[in-house]
């Protein structure tokens, strides 16, 4: 696509950006709790729209070329994603649930499943590419420093004499097969030359003859096309792979490749973009700045002349708290100037009686309501803090880029004009700082001069005292004397910092529930599907770690917990995060810890370095495997050499210092979380995801994913529906399992000869052990049995 798309795509998601903003507004006003359901479509809506917008914003911003646009469209894409994740807090704490269903809304919205899939900014990894080399290459040293040098395989040679034995005995028995393959042939064909002479030939006629191959050939044909047009047809309806897939993989890979290519030109862009603003502060600041200061300074004085002028004494120069001569700056005489200073404190004085108005109305009404014994609840969505960012965005948008002439055929370079009049502004924010410190020696000196006054103080704005929301105790650093790269190479020879896999989060294969909405219609809650889990994800963990501007902002989620029997995709999903956000990834599992920093101290420090480098090393993800041991009610005898809840104390205070900001997440997976007290472990973390088996659409994925992952292409003769059906309460681990025990490399080569078939899967599989539905209800009635001790787990 060339820059002209890329620009029209741009304006028109700005025209969507304008409807939504429209309904924002009316979103702020109480709902009475009767229309809950009519607030959870218009939030889902509008949770649905901003998806969309957010993966064509993201598009834009990967591919265009312009800087200064990208700029825009940098915050823009934050705020958007920042308001994707204040939707889905709103739409939890309205529904009581970690998940949704929203198939109901696609035809209304004429969208389509795939638009449901929560879209990962490219710029999380791109934009970190270069750190996140380095980073690996220095793990990667430290890493071969640790492994002991591989010992050189030795191969004991062979004698001449047995190497020509074991050639002679390969080749007597290769003749040995091929002749033995050559008598069976003449076998058979002797045999049917025997029956043909004792049943007799039967004699046709010419014209019997070509009836009969014509009645063949013809039956052939329409046979062909037959199978050719229903084949057609099952690629149409999505029933069948696409034939022509090497086709549309070269396509992919050509577009991939003309991205990069764009990328590429970006950099090129920027770099010139850098430069040139550079080169234009210093040219503004040699031509303009002189005849700015001077300016500058002839307006302060003839403020000072008209100040004593009018009052018979020279003014108080305004603190910098309060804006120091931009005040003088905005084209106001000195009577207005004086005016807005006293109307200044007199407004802070009002708004302290007006808070404490507010204050007591709120108590009064309170203690009315709860007297008067008010039933009916008042539905209110929270004030975003997205939407002014997202606003201001537009309006930028609006003022300077929307009705240029050059949109119609946009250029990839920067606009000097734009350039300059942001630098001017720059420039005289730091010339502003310079004249108004020589002014005030100039006050000083014409107080002496004039007043004869030896140096009257200026009054500054008396700093009120910040309240004491609560004491947040600083932590105590264990390690003040070390740097960060030997905390680093002790976490990495301890494993407590590990080198992890490349996942993607999309190879979390799963589909969506088709018919959640009409479950939930008929009061039947529907179990979530791997699809949800995937979303749930990516909103939770990769949308915030990705970004600093939306962490910084977003609503605070410091820790998630994965809940699900084993074979599930917990670890893979701990990886995915990791991968998709370009994160390290620490390893606090008490099996991990085994043997490791023994003692009440021991514990305290390894906890501590790990919070440490996680949070100077920014994304970081904690992982602790078995989530369940740290909160044990009891610890089994086996396990008590461990001592699992050894860094459960240091665990909870290292977790409550983390604050806005910090891009570090603590991700728990537990398949026993019966065994823990539920108390503990859902204070501690705030997110608890249920992971149930995999329904029947998503098994479908999964099936059909992992054999084509085995380099074999699904055909007609391997019924995966069956295979879906069969498998049911089989996880995902059991799925891969019986696909690598069936596709080895032997089954890989007869393959053309002898075609996949199901039957073939179901010998391994039922070798495996099944999830049954009696666990899986026992697990989510563990769970959700316990909503007095785990907020996070919103049940109906």
């Amino acid at each position: 696509m060339s820059e002209g798309a890329y620009q029209r795509l741009w304006e028109s998601s700005h025209v969507t950006l304008q409807e939504l903003l429209d309904q924002e507004q009316p979103l702020l006003d109480p709902v009475p709790d009767r229309e809950r359901q009519s607030l959870q479509h218009r939030l889902s809506a509008l949770y649905l729209n901003y998806l969309w917008l957010l993966r064509r914003l993201d598009t834009i911003y990967d591919q265009i070329l312009q800087p200064q646009k990208r700029r825009l469209l940098r915050r823009l894409l934050d705020g958007v994603a920042g308001r994707v994740l204040e939707l889905q807090e709103e739409l939890v704490r309205t529904d009581f649930c970690e998940y949704r269903c929203l198939d109901d809304l696609l035809p209304e919205l004429k969208l389509t499943p795939e638009d449901l899939e929560v879209p990962i900014p490219k710029y999380f990894l791109l934009e970190q590419a270069s750190v996140l080399k380095d980073r690996s290459l220095l793990l990667a040293e430290i890493l071969s420093k640790m492994e002991p040098g591989a010992p050189e395989k030795s191969f004991s040679g062979m004698h001449q004499v047995e190497a020509i034995c074991l050639l002679q005995k390969a080749e007597r028995a290769r003749q040995g097969r091929l002749r033995a393959r050559f008598m069976r042939e003449i076998r058979r064909e002797e045999e049917l030359d025997r029956r043909t002479r004792e049943e007799g030939r039967h004699k046709f006629s010419q014209e019997q003859a070509s009836v009969i191959i014509q009645k063949v050939w013809k039956g052939h044909q329409q046979r062909k096309r037959t199978q050719v047009d229903r084949q057609v047809e099952m690629e149409f309806i999505g029933m069948l792979p696409l034939s022509n897939e090497t086709e549309s993989s070269d396509i992919l890979s050509q577009a991939s490749h003309r991205d990069g290519i764009r990328r590429l030109h970006q950099m090129e862009k920027e770099e010139e973009f850098r430069l040139a603003m550079n080169q234009t502060h210093g040219a503004l600041m040699e031509t303009e700045g002189p005849i700015m200061k001077e300016k500058m300074q002839e307006q302060i004085r003839q403020w000072l002349i008209e100040c004593h002028a009018l009052t018979g004494r020279f003014p108080d120069y305004p603190d910098e708290s309060a804006g120091g001569s931009y005040l003088i700056f905005a084209d106001k005489t000195p009577e207005q100037v004086k005016m807005a200073l006293e109307q200044q404190a007199l407004d802070n004085k009002k708004k302290e009686q007006e808070k404490k108005k507010k204050d007591e109305e709120t108590k009064k009404g309170k203690e009315a309501k709860a007297k008067r014994g008010d039933v009916d609840n008042m539905l209110k969505v929270l004030p975003s803090k997205f939407v002014p960012m997202i606003d201001a965005g537009h309006e930028e948008y609006l003022k300077r880029w929307k009705n240029r002439p050059e949109n119609a055929h946009p250029s990839p370079s920067f606009d000097l004009e734009s350039l300059r009049e942001a630098k001017r502004k720059d420039v005289e924010v730091e010339i502003r700082i310079q004249v108004d410190e020589l002014m005030r020696q100039e006050l000083r000196n014409l107080r002496l001069v004039v007043d004869k006054e030896e140096g009257r103080l200026l009054k500054a704005l008396k700093k009120k005292p910040a309240k004491k929301a609560g004491k947040k105790k600083k932590e105590k650093d264990l390690t003040v004397s070390r740097s960060l790269d030997s905390l680093f190479e002790e976490l990495v020879c301890h494993h407590l910092l590990k080198k992890c896999e490349t996942v993607a989060l999309k190879d979390y294969a799963g589909d969506c529930l088709y018919l959640g909405s009409i479950l939930n219609v008929a009061e039947k809650l529907p179990m979530p599907s791997l699809f949800d889990i995937r979303q749930n994800i990516a909103l939770y963990a990769i949308l915030r770690l990705g970004s600093p501007d939306v962490h910084a902002m977003a609503p605070l989620i410091r820790s998630i917990l994965l809940v699900g029997p084993p074979g599930m995709g917990k670890k893979m999903l701990v990886k995915a995060v990791c991968t998709e956000t370009g994160a390290n990834l620490f390893d606090l599992s008490p099996n991990n810890l085994q043997g490791k920093y023994p003692g009440r101290s021991g514990a305290q420090m390894a906890v501590h370095m790990v919070f440490k480098v996680a949070r100077l090393l920014q994304p970081s993800v904690i992982w602790i495997g078995g989530a369940e041991k740290t909160f044990y009610k009891k610890v089994p005898k086996e396990e008590r050499e461990m001592d699992p809840k050894r860094i459960k104390k240091d665990l909870i205070q290292a977790l409550r210092l983390l604050g806005p900001g910090d891009r570090v997440m603590l991700i728990g997976t537990t398949a026993r979380p019966q065994l823990a007290e539920m108390k503990g472990l859902c204070q501690t973390y705030e997110r608890v995801l249920l992971m149930p088996r995999p329904d029947y659409a998503s098994r479908f994925v999964l099936w059909k994913r992992m054999i084509e992952t085995q380099g074999v292409q699904v055909t007609q003769s391997l019924d995966i529906s069956a295979l879906a059906k069969v498998s049911d309460g089989y996880t995902a681990g059991n799925i891969l399992q019986v696909t690598q025990s069936v596709l080895t490399e032997r089954r890989l080569l007869q393959l053309p000869k002898k075609p996949l078939m199901a039957s073939e899967f179901l010998g391994y599989l039922a070798k495996l052990e099944p999830v049954y539905r009696e666990e899986e209800e026992s697990l989510k009635s563990q769970m959700t049995g316990q909503n007095d001790h785990c907020a996070p787990l919103r049940r109906k």
